[in-house]
């Protein structure tokens, strides 16, 4: 026998980034929270639990061999499937699909069983997709009250709410999607129902978009909203107003996106079964009510053979991957304990899979191919419809020895020749935010987000990340520096860098030198060769147009895309750029809200006191730029432990303020806390220090609007990582940090 090490096998290399999210994320942890595995054991403790279900089709099979391949396929990075999967696989906890979508009834009960349901799977690593459709609109009847309806957008908060409270897997909160059909009576609510951008924070919306809905836009007329309780009509809108809204809300915030509903349901493997109305909550999973997925991605930068003058890719190579990694899939469905019964029946019943690609930004690289050009989707076409055949080819290969998926007769499969599938479907372009981090390569089909950017780390230290392709090239030619790499991270492109060869410039191109046309033209290449859809962003410059989101719109509709997400630079409040180019004033930027910033030598404030139980508390918050920066508390005649903890509380508010956390989160977090000495000031309870602090705030900085609701001016929010500080991109329909592998969408 070897020794452990050994017997895992290893690992040829993992960036300093893949530690970190390894240990933060996937590596076992003891009841201390110490890390109790390795990186090569947790693929060897993958392997060996996905590899069991071999033994369901063939006791005759060498289950250690099997195993032995499943290892080799993840520690070589070639495949790595769904976090759920590296997380939960051969653990108590078991489940391993990270897709679901779950069916919202119009009833009490059927609104309540989905939020108790959707709770249950965010507890196990899952994100949960819902159509609200069926509910009833706002102000309807509801006939065993007499009482009248809320309406859709209200139950979602409720969802939100529960959302909230629990963390997925023990680490982090769920995500959501929410669709609601464009012809429902309700639908200018919803469109803008994330405007003060506080609200529903744990959900992505999109508006479920029909052909008829698009028709009626072209032709600038009205339409039909029906309820969908009765079924009637019960009004009408013009479609090119209810789109122009639509739009305005994506170009202000990022919300809606749009599903394609009729385009989704054309490539409905089993209609028998009924009408797919959601995705999951980055868009690229349509399911049925009660279905699961389970999805893994192909690493390409893992399959370049030839010279480095003439590189090309390996296909033999590609073929034998995707064949072993189908099969890996459909073991994972045998191997995941899902949540509920409902669900076990329908993944089983149907056995989606979903295998898709990363790093083709990284692929292009290396193959010398701009990403904005004809020959990089014609490649984009080339490889997908490889993905596709192969793993339709190895589906069926399953089917002859597996048999067919029980839904068969329900498919559209039933009765054509030689297409007896194992799978309902087999291919997903999925977001692999912290996946692509492991494997060291770029996100999924995305172009990289910058070639180099600058990451703050301990004691304020900076460190240049740069991407690998770029840096081996840089060094091969010669050109490579960190005063340039640091020019590159502050420019955020190297065009027209002087220090950059010009036939370089134009192949290292990032995701703000692509023309947004040709991001939608990419999304389109590779959803033509996808069973299910495709999850990415068409990253717009700030000073876009919202006609240049209606012709993002139009285009996707037009190249037959499922559907589709823009963000727009700086459209978040007060947005911290990632990159910005040197010496321009850039006035979205927020220069002080970086985590660890240095504090200015003079800062203006206020002090006020305010009555406790424990006493009288002073507290004076310093203010940059009229925002607050910093808070000290101090506490009259206290014993020495309570002003310890005064001190602690101003502490962390300061380092959560410089931080980029809102006044209106802290507020939020500390209100209310009760102490044992509670006590009234200003016709009011003041329950605790804490809560003392959090009424001085309030007052200053949540004044009330016309309406008498606080309304928060000054907001500090920037898209910085709630857990490490490091600068959020979106991308993939999500926000993702590459620092640490936090991601908003599970």
């Amino acid at each position: 026998m070897g020794t452990k090490k050994e017997q895992a096998g290893q690992i040829d290399f993992l960036t300093e980034n893949a530690k970190t999210v390894l240990e933060r994320r996937y590596l076992k942890k003891d009841a201390s929270g110490k890390i109790c595995e390795s990186p090569e054991h947790m693929f060897r403790r993958v392997a060996a639990h996905i590899a069991k279900a071999e033994k369901n089709y063939d006791t005759a099979t060498d289950v250690r061999e099997i195993e032995d391949q499943f290892y080799s396929l993840m520690a070589e990075f070639r495949f790595l499937p769904n976090s759920p999967t590296l997380m939960n696989a051969g653990r108590s906890l078991g489940q391993l699909a990270a897709c679901f979508v779950l069916p919202v009834e119009d009833s009490i009960d059927g609104i309540f069983d989905a939020v108790k349901n959707a709770a249950t799977i965010h507890k196990s690593g899952g994100g949960t997709g819902f159509s609200f459709s069926r509910l009833r609109p706002e102000n309807s009847k509801v006939g065993s009250t007499g009482g009248v309806a809320s309406g859709p957008v209200s139950f979602m908060k409720i969802f939100n709410i529960a959302t909230e409270q629990v963390k997925q897997g023990g680490t982090r909160r769920g995500a959501n999607m929410a669709v609601l059909r464009v012809d429902h009576p309700d639908i200018m609510t919803f469109i803008t129902c994330k405007n003060n951008k506080k609200e529903l924070n744990n959900f992505n919306i999109s508006v479920g978009v029909t052909d008829e809905f698009m028709a009626a836009v072209a032709q600038k007329r009205d339409y039909d909203l029906i309820d969908p309780h009765s079924g009637k009509m019960s009004g009408r809108l013009n479609a090119d107003a209810v789109y122009n809204e639509l739009i305005s809300q994506a170009w202000e915030t990022g919300d809606p996106g749009i599903i394609f509903l009729d385009e989704i349901n054309r490539f409905n493997t089993t209609p028998g079964l009924g009408d797919m109305e959601s995705t999951n909550p980055c868009g690229e999973q349509p399911l049925l009510p009660m279905e699961a997925c389970n999805l893994g991605s192909i690493n390409l930068t893992r399959f370049i053979t030839g010279t480095k003058k003439q590189p090309e890719v390996d296909y033999e190579k590609l073929l034998e991957t995707i064949h072993l990694s189908v099969r890996f899939l459909d073991n994972t469905i045998d191997m995941s304990r899902y949540p509920m019964d409902e669900i076990d029946r329908m993944v089983k019943g149907n056995r989606k899979i979903g295998l898709g690609i990363m790093g083709f930004a990284d692929l292009l690289y290396m193959l010398d191919t701009p990403y904005d050009s004809e020959e990089a989707l014609a490649l984009a076409k080339e490889i997908m419809s490889f993905v596709q055949t192969e793993s339709h080819k190895a589906s069926c290969d399953l089917a002859k020895t597996r048999g067919v998926f029980p839904n068969f007769d329900h498919s559209v499969f039933k009765g054509k020749k030689g297409q007896q599938r194992r799978n309902a479907t087999t291919t997903t372009i999925a977001p692999t935010g912290t996946l692509s981090i492991i494997a060291g390569c770029s996100s999924g089909i995305e172009p990289a987000f910058a070639l180099s950017y600058v990451r703050t780390v301990m004691d304020n230290d900076r460190l240049i990340e740069v991407n690998p392709v770029f840096k081996r090239l840089a060094i091969d030619k010669d050109f490579y520096s960190d005063a340039l790499m640091e020019e590159i991270a502050e420019n955020g492109t190297v065009k027209g860098n002087l220090n950059v060869p010009s036939d370089l410039q134009k192949v290292f191109v990032t995701a703000h030198d692509i023309k947004p046309e040709h991001h939608i033209k990419m999304q389109a290449a590779f959803q033509k060769y996808t069973d299910n859809a495709v999850s990415k962003t068409v990253n717009l410059p700030h000073d876009a147009t919202q006609a240049d989101v209606r012709f993002i719109y139009d285009q996707a509709f037009k190249l037959k895309c499922k559907g589709v997400t823009i963000y727009r630079d700086g459209s978040k409040d007060n947005q911290v750029l990632s990159v910005s180019k040197k010496g321009e004033k850039v006035e979205e930027k927020d220069d002080f809200l970086l985590a660890g910033q240095q504090r200015p030598q003079t800062l203006e404030g206020f002090t006020e006191r305010i009555k406790t139980g424990m006493g009288n508390l002073y507290i004076t918050v310093s203010e940059y730029k009229g925002r607050p920066f910093e808070l000290f508390a101090t506490v009259g005649k206290s014993g020495k432990s309570t002003q310890a903890k005064t001190e602690a509380i101003g502490r962390l508010i300061s380092l959560a303020l410089r931080s980029g956390i809102t006044v209106d989160d802290i507020i939020g977090q500390i209100s209310g806390i009760r102490g044992e000495h509670a006590i009234f000031q200003d016709g009011g309870l003041v329950y605790s220090i804490p809560d003392a602090i959090a009424k001085v705030l309030e007052k200053r900085y949540l004044p009330k609007n016309g309406n008498g609701k606080k309304q928060f001016k000054n907001n500090l929010k920037s898209d910085l990582c709630p857990e490490c500080g490091q600068a959020i991109i979106f991308e993939e329909g999500c926000k993702t940090c590459h620092s640490c592998g936090y991601t908003k969408c599970g």
